[in-house]
């Protein structure tokens, strides 16, 4: 069909617009133009957010008097078998009333008559997709907490099982010092933490009701917006009007809290990817977690990981979208706007199920800990451990540092190791060695960190029941 016969198509019997809000229009749109223009393909699913919110408008102005009660129930009544028939598949969403909010309204109207017509008294497309959109991003906020708290249990969990397991620490991807691997798991249970604060605080931002701005400066009817906030659980209501048709900052806070949380995912998944290659073999895969080669029989792909951690680049990418679509918008509703829901709808998805298979995954992660202790050894690992033994005797910790790398440059020159070293060794690098020195050992090492917030076992072991307590006031309040 070309772009004429479409315009033609389109129009009703006497030529002008059919369109909802076509009253000031003698003709349709262009049919290339609705494509374009529609968001119904997407926005659909606020449709109980839009049903929720027109439920509440309309009680509002019936207490009101602003409309008859039985319109009221009349619009009630047709809005609950709308979403009945939503959730059904067997409403009939059409690409030429555009979006959500009038779909609904027209086949409201078509059944109810004058009646439907009446709902749309004292709002506007502006505010109330704002407070669609609010209504779904306080829910998605909701969830996504949720599902971070049932990952932080799995990692509190693995930490409590693997209590006596040992790795190597890295900085620079270096072996550094040995390490439980709790304190390990137990650090990304504290990123996990600080996410589900951000969710947190984002749902407070969100929780705001922008219904009775209007298009942007307020309405003329008598409207009690604080009855509504009530209706949809917001605790309070927009102080400006302009600001609350225009305002997308809750979507960005949700992006944002998402991209961090994808982050987060995306370094423990690189974590365990190497920790199960071969090169490290600290851990293994299920199988249900793992995919095979098409080509190399032997294979066993972390996918589920290397998944969770590709997806990290769109939640990241998406907030990028979101912050540059509201950049260049002068005051107030622009129809850029429309571009904030595919992006968020995504961010959404893609957090919740990774989230959801990464916390499924944990706890069938198994561990090698004879791998682990001897990796944690390995490297010179307890180098700073030694520097310290002089420093506690009184050699300047500099001075300490030096001797203890001297020690490191030889046994490298001549293939030894610190356990291949006889006390004269020690004590021709420094005088201050005696024969204690060779006492250090891994599990000295890691008893001796034993301030709060270090790796030792008691202080490793307060940290896991701290962080389960925490998390059952979290689940309890």
């Amino acid at each position: 069909m070309s772009t004429t016969e479409g315009t033609s198509a389109n129009r009703n019997s006497e030529g002008a617009s059919s369109k909802l809000w076509g009253g000031r229009f003698s003709g349709e749109t262009d049919a290339l133009v609705d494509q374009f223009n529609a968001s119904i393909d997407f926005d659909r699913r606020l449709y109980r957010e839009d049903i929720a919110g027109s439920i509440a408008h309309a009680s509002m102005l019936a207490r009101q008097r602003v409309i008859s009660e039985g319109d009221r129930d009349a619009i009630v009544a047709g809005l609950e078998q709308i979403q009945r028939e939503i959730e059904a598949g067997t409403f009939e969403f059409r690409l030429d009333r555009e979006d959500i909010h009038l779909n609904i309204e027209a086949v409201l109207t078509e059944r109810i008559g004058d009646a439907g017509r009446r709902l749309h008294t004292g709002r506007s497309r502006n505010d109330q997709v704002a407070t669609d959109t609010r209504l779904f991003v306080r829910a998605a906020c909701d969830e996504t907490a949720s599902l971070l708290r049932s990952l932080r249990g799995a990692l509190i969990d693995l930490a409590e099982r693997e209590a006596e397991t040992v790795i190597p620490g890295y900085t620079h991807l270096q072996r550094a010092q040995p390490i439980l691997l709790a304190h390990h798991l137990l650090a990304y249970e504290a990123m996990f933490t600080r996410d589900t604060e951000r969710f947190a605080q984002a749902r407070a931002r969100a929780n705001v009701l922008p219904l009775g701005a209007g298009a942007l400066a307020g309405v003329t009817y008598p409207i009690d917006r604080e009855f509504v906030a009530q209706q949809l659980g917001f605790e309070r209501i927009s102080e400006n009007s302009l600001d609350a048709v225009s305002d997308r900052d809750f979507v960005v806070d949700y992006h944002s809290a998402a991209a961090l949380t994808a982050v987060h995912l995306s370094r423990l998944s690189e974590e365990l990817i190497l920790w199960a290659s071969a090169e490290f073999g600290f851990a293994r895969m299920d199988d249900r977690y793992s995919t095979g080669s098409s080509i190399m029989p032997q294979k066993k792909n972390p996918d589920v990981a290397e998944l969770a951690r590709g997806k990290s680049a769109r939640v990241i990418g998406n907030l990028v979208q979101a912050l540059t679509m509201l950049k260049g918008q002068p005051l107030a509703y622009n129809k850029d706007n429309q571009e904030d829901k595919e992006s968020l709808f995504d961010s959404v998805d893609t957090i919740l199920i990774t989230l959801r298979v990464v916390t499924a995954m944990m706890p069938t992660m198994t561990f090698d800990a004879d791998r682990g202790r001897a990796a944690a050894l390995a490297n010179f690992a307890l180098a700073t451990d030694v520097a310290d033994y002089l420093a506690k005797k009184g050699v300047p910790f500099r001075e300490a540092h030096e001797a203890v790398g001297a020690l490191v440059a030889r046994c490298e020159r001549d293939g030894q190791t610190f356990e291949d070293l006889t006390l004269e060794d020690f004590r021709a690098a420094h005088p201050a060695f005696e024969a204690d020195v060779q006492a250090i050992d891994v599990d000295a090492a890691l008893a001796a960190r034993d301030v709060p917030g270090g790796t030792a076992p008691g202080r490793v072991r307060e940290a896991r029941e701290a962080a389960r307590a925490r998390l059952e006031r979290e689940r309890a309040g």
